[in-house]
């Protein structure tokens, strides 16, 4: 390999890393989440999806003049939380449940999920009646 093509190739290379390790670190970001809020509202599950990199529940809210809003609600990636007993069936369209999140900050429809009761007494994620 000649200089012309190494230098080349280190350019790529270096390039490549910048462009992968900055949208690595963004993507984990949870800045957009308003961490110092807990919403804890009735819900109805939409779907459920069991996907990488993380599952996202999509819920309908009623807002106070009883409209239905969707909201989307992240949750973390599917390895761990089969480890911790999830299943892809975990929610299933049309169930009832309470939920608590952190929303957006930017006031979006969206939110962190924290934790799921539903009306059988079934405990997901982390539950605290205290919110």
């Amino acid at each position: 390999m000649n200089l012309y093509n190494k230098i080349w190739f280190k350019n790529i290379l270096v390039g490549m890393l910048i462009i992968y390790s900055s949208n690595a670190s963004t993507h984990h970001s949870s800045a957009m989440f308003d961490k110092t809020e807990v919403v804890m509202v009735n819900a109805t599950i939409k779907e459920f999806q069991w996907a990488n990199p993380h599952v996202w529940i999509q819920i309908y809210i009623h807002d106070e003049v009883g409209e239905r809003i969707e909201w989307s609600i992240e949750g973390i990636g599917i390895n761990t939380l089969f480890r911790r007993g999830w299943r892809p069936n975990s929610f299933i369209a049309g169930d009832i449940i309470q939920i608590q999140f952190n929303p957006m900050i930017d006031g979006s429809h969206a939110g962190a999920f924290i934790g799921a009761k539903f009306e059988n007494g079934k405990i997901l994620g982390r539950w605290n009646n205290k919110n």
